[in-house]
């Protein structure tokens, strides 16, 4: 696909709208739909957005404490949009497009609160030192009866071939891919007419979860662009098909919770894969990822039911471990060719905002590299029965440990972690306001 907008302009004349997109702190989508009309202009002049666009928590409001809204005057601020990410929106009956957008402030800086530029700036670090990062994203997801039932919660599907409420652990099944081929099909479609590299898709570890992977890449902005296009195809092409996609990282208690792999490996400017090549920098990067992973743990699992995925038997990290060929550590090497060499980083949640997570095992890679930090022995077996759990498991503690976090603020500037840190506390004291039905089943005729 062209880079030039013109000339994307010029391969789609019967485009109407255009949907300019910035995804904000939680990995929202935000942004404006406008008319064909402007679509030129808007390259050309860029559009205004206001700032606290990257002051809203995951319901959409604003969060005051950041300063960035009625406090001072909820500015404007100009956003630009970037041709290369211009894709065709296949799903509507008119002509239209999307494209990502990055805003910048007074002076002509893009502005701090993006999470698309704290990752911009981080891999800028790691071309700095030689480090060139390949990377792919991997997401699970669930999907259920477009209705939620009388008490409000998701609804199991019925299987389209048997009729009946999917119950098995069917994990890699061949049959339930078939039995959902429609909306694979319409997933796949989608990702080709928009250039998103999807790859495989597997059935998952409860029924009703899928995974889908997309292919690597040198450039790990594009690699998470790519990561949000798929979230919002998976959603629309669920909706088409009368289900609803979920990327909640433990929408039900008792099965395995979705999450967000990511794939890296390091080259050097001449190619070459330096975890192959060179030992020393894989171990160091390992050691980094186990060094910053506590303080990261709030970008892994940003909101309250984040932890309700980290639980035993459930391949989902407990500890900083890691190992060869192993999928119960935190950090996976996986079996294959020397010059594949990567780490497999398992820790997050598919409800994360996906830059936020690259940046975060990205600084942890180049925190190893410049502190030639060591790992400690790698796994074999099962990691959960052999450490003890230590990363943290709650949302007001993961939150008061990134605040904290000298790592993040040298890697991520500390006016993003202030930022990140007040919208997730201002979340956390919203969550705590409510009071839950298991509050009345425990207390109200019991105390």
């Amino acid at each position: 696909m062209s880079t030039d907008a013109p000339a994307f302009f010029k391969n789609h004349p019967n485009l109407e709208v255009l949907d300019l997109l910035i995804p904000d702190i939680n990995g929202i989508a935000r942004g404006k739909k406008i008319s064909a009309s402007l679509a030129e202009k808007s390259f050309d002049e860029g559009i205004l957005l206001p700032r606290s666009l990257y002051a809203l928590d995951i319901c959409g409001g604003t969060v005051e404490a950041t300063k960035l809204g009625i406090a001072t005057g909820d500015q404007d601020y100009i956003c630009r949009p970037e041709a290369d990410t211009l894709r065709p929106v296949p799903w509507t009956e008119i002509g239209a497009a999307q494209c990502m957008m990055e805003m910048y402030d007074e002076q002509g800086c893009a502005f701090y609160g993006s999470p698309r530029q704290v990752l911009r700036n981080l891999v800028a670090d790691l071309h700095s030192e030689g480090l060139y990062p390949t990377v792919a994203v991997e997401l699970e997801f669930y999907l259920f009866r477009d209705k939620l039932d009388s008490a409000g919660r998701p609804q199991p599907l019925i299987d389209p071939v048997s009729g009946e409420v999917a119950k098995s652990i069917q994990v890699y099944s061949m049959d339930d891919l078939e039995h959902y081929s429609p909306f694979i099909e319409s997933v796949q479609k989608y990702c080709k007419i928009q250039s998103v590299p999807a790859s495989a898709a597997v059935a998952e570890y409860a029924p009703g979860q899928f995974e889908i992977n997309l292919h690597h890449k040198n450039d790990p902005v594009s690699a998470c662009d790519d990561a949000l296009y798929l979230k919002r195809i998976i959603k629309l092409a669920a909706r088409q098909h009368g289900m609803t996609a979920t990327f909640m990282a433990k929408p039900v208690l008792d099965l395995a919770g979705s999450g967000m792999h990511i794939h890296v490996s390091i080259k050097d400017a001449d190619g070459n894969n330096r975890f192959a090549k060179n030992p020393d920098t894989l171990k160091h990067a390992v050691g980094g990822l186990q060094a910053t992973m506590a303080e990261a743990m709030l970008l892994f699992a940003p909101h309250a039911n984040s932890f309700r995925r980290f639980q035993k038997n459930l391949y989902v990290p407990l500890s900083p471990t890691w190992g060869y060929n192993n999928r119960t550590v935190a950090l996976r090497i996986p079996a294959g060719a020397d010059n594949a060499r990567r780490i497999e980083h398992r820790v997050a949640g598919a409800d994360a905002n996906a830059y936020i997570v690259m940046t975060a095992v990205l600084a942890g890679i180049l925190h190893g590299h410049r502190q030639t930090l060591e790992p400690d022995a790698p796994i074999e077996g099962d990691a959960i029965a052999q450490r003890e759990p230590s990363l943290p498991d709650d949302w007001l503690g993961a939150t008061k440990t990134f605040a904290a976090s000298r790592w993040a603020a040298q890697y991520m500037g500390p006016t993003f972690v202030d930022l990140y840190t007040k919208i997730k506390l201002a979340e956390f004291a919203w969550f705590n306001r409510e009071i839950p039905p298991l509050d009345f089943q425990w207390y109200f005729q019991t105390v």
